[in-house]
């Protein structure tokens, strides 16, 4: 190590490898050399796993390395489900698993999952660890179980069975799980706490009533409820897109019946503040829109006048658009997603006729090229990247609202049908969220909708979510991750209103 860093102070230059970087990393932080530090850390955090994340967080408590510590906990929490499965968790000290697992922002889609961790955990060496089955049991939300399950998977295993304060503390909450789960409880507690997303779906703006509503609301799918984020002081606007990075949500582009907006609004969400930035170069309602390496893309629409082809790229630190070569077609009211760093655009209205033609653009050859076109024409499409592929949900073919679904792989070039929604829709919402693909409102071919659903790739179903508080057509909806505050945009877990 000491070569390595010789080696470094005369030429500049460092090779970190995984055989090496914890070594090197001691060895730099001994000698306060922090560029040396940095770039074995940046290493670290590009390598984190559900294999190595608790190994990487443990050894920053022997080399103090305080965002790279931070960033390994969360990536557990955030990647549990994952993370159980791993041989490291085994590892993990009795006081490092509690404290996890006190985490409100552990983020698991049943608390099942952490009920097995725990069985999973003492199982590993039960003569050692059966005597703290109690403790890590009491951390388990067990009222957020189902009966059955606490029944046949809780009560019945060994380890509980065999320890009669377990079995005791399980069958309280048995008796008592419908009064602890009641919405009417003003103080919740703790064995019923639902815990935080580590994502919120924010449906922005759009269509409701006949007019443009500037409506936020935000999806907590831990409680299966809406929560109304609305600034009455912000401008209503439809057809437009939303996209998130860094921390801020950018509102861009859209209609407010009068005209067709150039302008993009960035929401700071750590003080629900909205503030303007750069606008585009072209006027652009039925606006796709998505991010890529760290920079927003527009795409096609419609000025006010004509439909465009255009498109082009705003980049946050130089607060600048430039425009990129525009597209093969005339497109309005398409849907755009970004798979294996190229951006799909999908579908929309060239003025005459719905396509169901499609394109991609690669930044690396400034170029878009032409793919297979979709089974049906779609415009008010969905289109979004779900399980490694971009998929195309709904939207109007030119006579009807569409129900169907299709999805694209890029190996093979070709689209293949997916399950149909419950309903029809188009110029709906569409994001993906804790594995599931969510599609928001919409218009059904008759009215603006409420309904909401979500499609699971691993079942291929369809199932339904709680309604919007509105209905709503051509919003945008986006997922926000890693917010510090994220609790701000969730029902609160302490109370709740009688």
């Amino acid at each position: 190590m000491m070569q390595v860093i010789i080696e470094f102070a005369y030429t500049g230059s460092l090779s970190v490898t995984e055989d090496s970087v914890q070594e090197l990393l001691i060895a730099a932080d001994q000698f306060n050399i922090m560029k040396i530090v940095r770039a074995c850390c940046d290493f670290l955090e590009e390598q984190l796993s559900p294999e190595n994340c608790i190994n990487i967080w443990q050894f920053t408590n022997v080399c103090p390395c305080f965002e790279l510590q931070r960033k390994a906990y969360q990536f557990i929490l955030d990647r549990f489900e994952e993370v159980v499965a791993s041989e490291e968790f085994q590892d993990l000290t009795v006081q490092e698993l509690t404290a996890i697992l006190e985490r409100h922002d552990l983020n698991v889609r049943e608390e099942s999952t952490v009920c097995e961790a725990v069985l999973h955990w003492i199982n590993h060496r039960p003569e050692e660890r059966q005597g703290h089955l109690l403790v890590l049991l009491s951390k388990v939300r067990l009222a957020l179980m189902s009966r059955d399950h606490l029944g046949t998977t809780v009560m019945c295993n060994e380890l509980v069975k065999s320890n009669a304060e377990c079995c005791q503390m399980v069958k309280e909450i048995m008796d008592n799980k419908d009064r602890l789960t009641s919405p009417a409880l003003v103080m919740r507690d703790s064995v019923a706490r639902p815990r935080l997303p580590n994502a919120i779906l924010l449906a922005i703006g759009g269509w409701s009533g006949g007019d443009p509503t500037n409506c936020i609301e935000a999806y907590d799918i831990r409680e299966d409820l809406w929560i109304d984020l609305t600034n009455n002081q912000e401008h209503p606007r439809a057809y437009h897109g939303t996209a998130f990075l860094d921390g801020y949500v950018y509102c861009v582009g859209g209609f407010d019946r009068m005209e067709s907006f150039n302008s993009v609004r960035r929401l700071d969400l750590s003080t629900h503040t909205w503030q303007e930035v750069a606008p585009m170069h072209f006027r652009r309602c039925y606006v796709s829109i998505t991010v890529l390496n760290g920079c927003i893309y527009a795409v096609g629409g419609n000025d006010g006048h004509v439909r465009l082809s255009t498109a082009e790229r705003y980049r946050p630190d130089t607060n600048q658009w430039t425009v990129i070569p525009s597209m093969h077609e005339i497109r309005s009211d398409a849907g755009c997603a970004t798979l294996n760093d190229k951006i799909y655009v999908c579908g929309g209205f060239n003025g005459n006729e719905c396509l169901e033609t499609c394109e991609y653009y690669s930044p690396e050859t400034n170029q878009w090229t032409v793919i297979a076109p979709m089974s049906s024409q779609r415009s008010g499409v969905g289109i979004v990247t779900y399980a490694d592929s971009v998929f195309a949900v709904g939207g109007f073919d030119g006579s009807a609202r569409l129900r169907s679904a299709e999805a694209y792989d890029p190996h093979t070039d070709t689209w293949h049908e997916v399950s149909s929604m419950s309903t029809t829709r188009s110029n709906f919402g569409i994001e993906v969220m804790d594995d599931l693909l969510f599609v928001v409102g919409g218009f059904n071919g008759f009215t603006t909708s409420y309904s909401v659903e979500y499609y699971d790739g691993m079942t291929g179903v369809w199932s339904e979510a709680c309604d919007t508080k509105i209905s709503r057509s051509a919003l945008s909806c986006c997922a926000v991750r890693g917010l510090p505050n994220m609790a701000e945009f969730t029902v609160c877990r302490d109370a709740r209103l009688l």
